[in-house]
């Protein structure tokens, strides 16, 4: 039986994860010298960010573990599925982990090996790659996920950390997830470092020499508990990147990771700055240690203003479906923890009803200090966000927000924020790229619940929505009753270009004589239900520089190809393959429509219900002079095509329907091609458009529309 505090528990073991990762990302690969001549003792961040960009060690955790929902059975789970889940939301040797090159990058490899047909785990094994390819520090930095739904579990969790690593390694690698994953599980039912880790090593070969690397320290630290650098000594002496091939091999960022681990004596501080301070791959140690203590000692354990504040739940990723790129940490807790209850086969619990909604986007607040993300702007004044228990619309808890001293007729809005650009970080670090999450046609919905002001300041509060393009605000309707809830709605309109970049509440007050007041609203509830009507102007888009080599079209991700905008047209160019994904995960019947120009090659289309690089249908023109409907699944394969003899150069309108398991495409306003998926159909997803073979194409006018 699950514990009762189990979502709890995986909220902050995967903060902890988050925080490690930052923590650690800024001197990542820095030697322990160079650590300690720079910042001497750390305590804490060692670098601000204005939000921190996507990592290798976040992506790989929150993308792998979707394997577990996209399998056809839990019962026959394997490294196949897993295998699918990297081919499906990585991006082709761009963004998401380290693509250092064929037999230099572990997952690089891996991910090639299964592109060409090479199926897991064979794709991740030494047989294959070698031993110093196979058993570099990836087995362990993704695996986070496989202990936090197997909570008490070791068996289960190594089980299945077993199947995830094998993926893309082998050897100590492969044990070395299984550790870590043991670990994680462990740590929601024993409360000492020790017992942990002697339960974890029976799940590894004794003789392997990721258990000789834990035991040696262990052994280091009984003798000498005192002073921790003394046991890093010894650690670089006996097992230190000079005894091992390889850019980045898992046996010394082990040993740090053990090392903090014992002398960090479960205080979640001390264990993650000692474990930063050893350097090696920082981001990667700090990131398993802190999910662990995450785990282990609860949020209880994790200092709020030092550790929580600065993320404001936010975390950004990047892979290949661009709405999972932006989303906020107790989205993936609740993900994980849905998991563990499937794989376990309980219910969700009454109490925790509210953490799990059907609706993805929904800001419940259920987690304690949990803000969702949102942010605010109090032009001239201050404000503050704060988790509480003092009220609640559905659940047990909300975000008390309060305005400062805020003057008559002044309006402080807070909002989440539904769409990233360059701007908004200070680096690209593994290459993020991002669609809105909230659209023209879409409607807001949150539920408030006003205080009374002070100084006979009248209190008000509406929804609003912000165009990022133009500015314009979208208001609602002003709710001013106080000490009661109002379930508030705002429609946006549709049939709009540009996109939008903000949504959530103006917080307002009137009075006479200047007065003014602290303005003090509950939040709780806020979503989207989505309806999109809206078009995209591309001779008025600019591509979104992120520096260096990374720049990108607003609003899309990339798959694969060229890419680049040429007036009113969006270009796409490939020499074996190219596609470009926007909108969200979660829309089910919507209609695509563009006008394209194709220039050279035979393959171009657009792209319904596309769930990933590996799961989507397309339509459009094809060789022979044919218009095809395709479906790929794990490839294309043609559902239906009829001829139609298109010619290069010249435009072609085309609208592709999907509702419910039917496609629908239309040249030129006409219904040419229907087909009704009857085998495992894919019911939601997002839209983009393609090309195969060598193919050039132009597309301008684009259009979603959601269908009725």
């Amino acid at each position: 039986m699950i514990s009762k505090d189990y979502p709890q528990r995986v909220y902050a073991g995967w903060l902890g994860k988050i925080i490690g990762i930052r923590c650690g990302a800024p001197i990542e690969g820095w030697t322990y010298e160079r650590i300690r001549n720079v910042y001497g003792e750390l305590d804490g961040y060692p670098v601000s960010y204005k939000n921190f960009a996507a990592d290798d060690d976040s992506n790989g955790p929150i993308f792998f573990i979707r394997s577990l929902e996209d399998c056809k059975s839990l019962s026959n789970f394997s490294s196949s599925d897993v295998a699918q889940a990297l081919l499906n939301y990585a991006p082709f040797e761009h963004g998401f982990f380290w693509w250092g090159g064929y037999g230099i990058s572990t997952e690089h490899t891996a991910y090639l090996n299964l592109r060409n047909g090479i199926p897991a785990p064979r794709s991740g094994s030494i047989r294959q790659n070698g031993a110093a390819t196979a058993e570099q520090i990836g087995g362990q930095i993704f695996i986070d996920p496989w202990g936090l739904v197997a909570p008490g579990d070791p068996a289960l969790a190594a089980k299945l950390a077993r199947e995830a690593a094998s993926v893309t390694h082998d050897g100590n690698a492969v044990y070395g997830g299984i550790f870590i994953a043991c670990c994680i599980s462990l740590a929601f039912v024993e409360t000492e470092i020790d017992a942990i880790l002697d339960r974890a090593l029976t799940f590894i070969p004794k003789d392997c020499e990721y258990a000789r690397v834990v035991n040696c320290v262990r052994a280091f630290h009984r003798e000498h508990p005192e002073n921790w650098r003394d046991c890093f000594a010894y650690l670089f002496e006996n097992f230190g990147y000079d005894k091992y091939p390889g850019n980045c091999h898992i046996i010394p960022n082990a040993g740090a990771m053990i090392l903090s681990l014992l002398y960090g004596e479960k205080d979640f501080d001390q264990t993650l700055n000692i474990c930063n301070m050893c350097g090696w791959d920082t981001d990667c140690n700090v990131g398993n240690v802190g999910c662990i203590m995450g785990v282990l000692t609860g949020l209880e354990g994790i200092n709020f203003q030092k550790w929580r504040a600065p993320i404001n739940d936010f975390l950004a990723c990047s892979g290949v479906v661009p709405s999972l790129n932006a989303m906020d940490i107790p989205y993936g807790a609740s993900y994980f923890a849905r998991q563990g209850y499937r794989l376990k086969g309980e219910e969700l619990p009454k109490e925790w009803k509210a953490a799990f909604p059907e609706n993805e986007s929904l800001c419940h607040f259920e987690y304690p200090g949990s803000t969702h993300a949102i942010r605010g702007r109090c032009e001239g004044g201050n404000y503050h966000l704060r988790n509480t228990d003092e009220q609640a619309r559905d659940g047990r808890r909300s975000l008390k927000i309060t305005a400062c001293q805020s003057p008559s007729g002044r309006e402080s809005f807070f909002y989440k924020q539904t769409y990233y650009r360059p701007a908004d970080f200070d680096d690209s670090r593994y290459d993020p790229s991002f669609s809105p999450l909230f659209y023209p046609g879409d409607t807001l919905h949150a539920s408030v619940r006003l205080l009374p002001a002070e100084n006979g300041m009248i209190p008000a509060v509406s929804l609003y929505a912000k165009n990022g393009v133009t500015g314009e605000i979208f208001r609602g309707s002003k709710a001013t009753e106080v000490n009661c809830w109002h379930d508030l709605s705002l429609k946006i309109p549709g049939n709009q270009t540009g996109y939008l970049s903000e949504a959530g509440i103006i917080l307002s007050g009137t009075a006479g004589g200047g007065a003014s007041s602290d303005l003090t609203v509950y939040l709780d509830r806020l979503f989207f239900e989505s309806a999109p009507d809206y078009r995209i102007d591309f001779s008025s888009a600019a591509l979104e520089r992120w520096g260096g080599l990374h720049d990108e079209i607003p609003q899309f991700t990339r798959l694969k190809g060229h890419t680049y905008l040429d007036g009113k047209y969006l270009s796409l160019s490939c020499s074996d393959f190219g596609e470009l994904y926007t909108g969200l995960h979660t829309w089910k019947d919507v209609s695509a429509s563009c006008t394209i120009k194709p220039l050279t090659g035979e393959e171009h289309f657009l792209n319904v219900r596309v769930q990933g690089a590996m799961r989507s249908y397309a339509g459009g023109l094809s060789a022979e002079g044919m218009l095809v409907l395709r479906k790929n699944h794990m490839g294309y394969t043609t559902l239906c095509k009829t001829p139609f003899p298109w010619e290069a150069e010249k435009e072609y309108a085309l609208e592709l329907r999907a509702q419910g398991n039917r496609l629908t495409l239309l040249v030129n306003g006409k219904e040419v091609l229907s087909y009704t998926d009857e085998k495992d159909p894919f019911l939601v997803g997002c839209v983009g458009v393609s090309v195969e073979k060598g193919s050039h194409c132009l597309y301008r006018d684009f259009q979603i529309k959601a269908l009725n």
